[in-house]
């Protein structure tokens, strides 16, 4: 594997028309968690997914929370800095376009992070569970943009008005936004696979 600034999985494009995929993991996950979630949703596409690198009692993640939903906002802002860095030269090694982000939990909301403060660096996000990251939203210009958001009803960790005002900011700065709130928990569900399935195919080539 290529030495970069990040512990990851790469796995090449078997089409090249299809847009490579992020995959951003949730707490106590790793570089592998996703690659079969990737697989399903965007078949031939490049895989690019990184280990966070913050450990909460020695589960990884991608930057820091003080209690459950309460961020170190600092924090985020350092780490998605250093992740759209990081997506910079994975691109540079391999070959690669602007990747659309995959992530779960702790992973969406790094990807969300990312797309207010280095939206260069993603083509879009499909954003699974996700809440909002930074308590004030950056001015960002996110037209052309897609971002997929799928949240659960019954989420124990994120409020349904968090995830809205998610999607909310994400469109007021000119991203193409769906978002689906589906009667589910935290975990994710087959429809969560069904709508991913579906938005990729619809991904312009």
């Amino acid at each position: 594997m290529t030495e970069l600034s990040f512990i990851h999985r790469f796995e090449p494009a078997t089409e090249p028309n299809k847009p490579p995929l992020l995959l951003l993991h949730g707490t106590g996950g790793d570089e592998n968690d996703l690659l079969g979630l990737g697989r399903t949703i965007s078949p031939g596409s490049a895989l690019l997914s990184p280990r966070g690198k913050i450990l909460e009692n020695g589960m990884p993640r991608f930057f820091r929370r003080l209690a459950e939903g309460v961020f170190d906002e600092a924090d985020v802002k350092l780490r998605a800095n250093e992740l759209a860095d990081f997506v910079a030269e994975a691109r540079k090694a391999y070959g690669l376009e602007a990747p659309i982000a995959v992530g779960f939990s702790n992973g969406a909301n790094i990807a969300a992070a990312m797309m207010l403060l280095r939206p260069e660096a993603l083509s879009g996000a499909a954003l699974l569970r996700a809440m909002v990251p930074l308590s004030e939203t950056p001015q960002v210009d996110l037209a052309g943009k897609r971002v997929l958001m799928i949240s659960g009803a019954m989420d124990p960790i994120i409020p349904a008005d968090n995830a809205k005002r998610l999607a909310a900011s994400l469109t007021e700065a000119g991203a193409e936004v769906q978002h689906h709130m589906l009667p589910t928990g935290h975990n994710l569900s087959q429809t969560d696979l069904q709508l991913l399935v579906k938005w990729f195919a619809e991904v312009k080539r």
